[in-house]
């Protein structure tokens, strides 16, 4: 007798190859889908943080309009402070205040010199007391280390207040 052997189907290798394509497959998609994901946390949080810096500056632009006099001109140069929201009102600070438990915010004043023939901000001159230099700085942890993003302005007493 003669048997035919016949070989139709999918043996077992071919099963085990067309297995490792598709988990190497995805294996990349994922990873590639991990990576986008970390990508727009981080767009996200330095979005935040952009944010957060020109709310800062816009609450010390109101806090000038309101009374320099009473704010902006009684804080102390190099010094760091923080902005609180209470109340409907923002207050100036120099606790530490988290946001999101996550972002810190804080900006320092500092002299402002102008110089005595032209009236210009320079290095050196004579000390402006209705001029000061605003440096806000929002920081925060990530896996990777402390991401920090900062602005800065000059900031005057234009209202005499």
């Amino acid at each position: 007798m003669i048997y035919k052997r016949y070989n139709s189907g999918f043996g077992v290798v071919e099963i085990l190859v067309a297995a490792v394509i598709v988990s190497i497959v995805l294996v990349g998609l994922h990873s590639a889908a991990a990576q986008s994901l970390r990508l727009i946390q981080q767009s996200t949080q330095r979005t935040q943080a952009s944010f957060l810096l020109e709310e800062t500056m816009e609450v010390l632009r109101a806090e000038r309009d309101a009374s320099w006099s009473a704010s902006i001109g009684t804080l102390t140069s190099g010094t760091d402070y923080y902005l609180s929201f209470s109340g409907g009102t923002w207050n100036i600070t120099t606790i530490n205040v988290l946001i999101d438990n996550l972002f810190e915010r804080k900006f320092v004043l500092e002299n402002v010199n102008r110089d005595a023939s032209t009236d210009d901000i320079a290095v050196s001159g004579t000390p402006d007391p209705d001029t000061k230099q605003i440096t806000a700085t929002v920081s925060w942890d990530t896996p990777s280390g402390t991401i920090t993003q900062s602005i800065s302005m000059y900031i005057t007493d234009m209202f005499n207040n």
